[in-house]
C-alpha cells in the first residue's frame, strides 16, 4: 500500500484520537481501532489488521503508563502478576487469529462488544463498591496506594481468580486485536475491586507488556511487515494523545468513564456489524 503526505497525516490524527480516548478510560485504543480498520480496510486479513492494532495499543499503553507512573497511581505488583498471565494467551491468540475467516472474524468481534457493553451499562456503579470486601479474607490480598495528589486506595482482591482471568483476557484480546483493557478494567473493577482509577493506569501498564508479546509474534510471522508503515503513523499520534488521555482522567469520576466505555462499544459492534449484513 502506498502512503502520501496527506493518509499519513490522517492516521497520526487519527491515532491522537484514539490515544486520548483510550488511555482516558484504561483500554489502550484497540477497541477504537479495530473497528476503525476493519472498516477502512475491507479486504485486508484480521491477522494483518490486528497486528497494526496490537503496535498501535502498545506505543499507547507505554504512553499511558508513563503518564499514569507520574502520578503513582499503577499498582505495578499487581500489574506485573497479571501481565505475566497474559503472556501465554497473547502468544496463543496472536497465533490463532490467521485461522480465522474474515466476515467470521467481523461476527465474533461485534458481538463481544455489544455485549460487553450491555454488561457495563446495567451495571456502572459496580466498581466502587470496594469497601464492602472481605478484605481480610485469606484468599486475598490487601493493597494501599497514594496518588501523586494524596488520594488514597485501599482495596483486596483474589490473585489467583485474577491470574485466571488474565490468562482468558490475554488470549481474547491479542486474539481480537484490541489489546485487552476493555476487558480488563471491568475485570479488575468488578471481580478484583479495584477502584477505577487505579484500574484503568494499571490496565494500561499490563497492556504495554500484553500488547508488545503479541506484537512480537506477528512481527517472528512475518505478518507486520504489510502493516508497518500505517502502524508507525498510528503510534505517532496515539503516544502523544495519550499524554492528553491521562491527564483528563483525573478530572472525569469513574462510574463516567464505565459509561463512556460501554458506549463507546456498542457503537463499534453495530456498526461493524452493519458492515456483515
Amino acid at each position: 500500500m502506498t502512503f502520501g503526505t496527506e493518509t499519513f497525516l490522517v492516521l497520526i490524527a487519527v491515532g491522537f484520537g484514539v490515544g486520548a480516548y483510550g488511555t482516558l478510560i484504561g483500554a489502550g485504543g484497540g477497541f477504537v481501532l479495530m473497528p476503525l480498520l476493519l472498516l477502512s480496510y475491507p479486504k485486508d486479513s484480521p491477522d494483518l489488521l490486528t497486528s497494526i492494532s496490537l503496535a498501535v495499543v502498545f506505543f499507547n499503553a507505554l504512553s499511558g503508563s508513563e503518564a499514569y507512573g507520574l502520578m503513582k497511581r499503577i499498582d505495578y505488583r499487581s500489574g506485573l502478576m497479571f501481565a505475566a498471565a497474559t503472556v501465554p494467551g497473547a502468544v496463543l491468540g496472536a497465533l490463532n487469529t490467521s485461522y480465522v475467516p474474515r466476515h467470521v472474524f467481523d461476527v465474533i468481534f461485534s458481538v463481544l462488544m455489544i455485549a460487553g457493553a450491555i454488561f457495563l451499562l446495567v451495571h456502572p456503579g459496580a466498581p466502587n463498591a470496594i469497601s464492602k470486601l472481605p478484605a481480610s479474607s485469606r484468599y486475598f490480598t490487601s493493597r494501599h496506594l497514594v496518588d501523586a495528589h494524596g488520594n488514597h486506595y485501599d482495596y483486596s482482591f483474589n490473585p489467583v481468580l485474577g491470574i485466571g482471568l488474565s490468562l482468558f483476557i490475554g488470549y481474547a484480546s491479542s486474539f481480537l486485536g484490541i489489546g485487552g483493557g476493555i476487558i480488563h478494567v471491568p475485570v479488575l473493577g468488578y471481580f478484583l475491586h479495584f477502584p477505577v482509577h487505579v484500574a484503568t493506569a494499571t490496565s494500561h501498564f499490563i497492556l504495554a507488556i500484553m500488547a508488545f508479546t503479541g506484537t512480537m509474534v506477528h512481527i517472528v510471522t512475518g505478518t507486520f511487515t504489510h502493516g508497518v508503515h500505517r502502524a508507525i503513523a498510528l503510534a505517532i499520534g496515539v503516544a502523544l494523545g495519550a499524554q492528553l488521555g491521562a491527564h483528563f482522567s483525573q478530572r472525569i469520576k469513574g462510574p463516567w468513564i464505565i459509561r463512556s466505555l460501554a458506549l463507546a462499544l456498542a457503537l463499534a459492534g453495530i456498526r461493524i456489524l452493519m458492515t456483515v449484513w
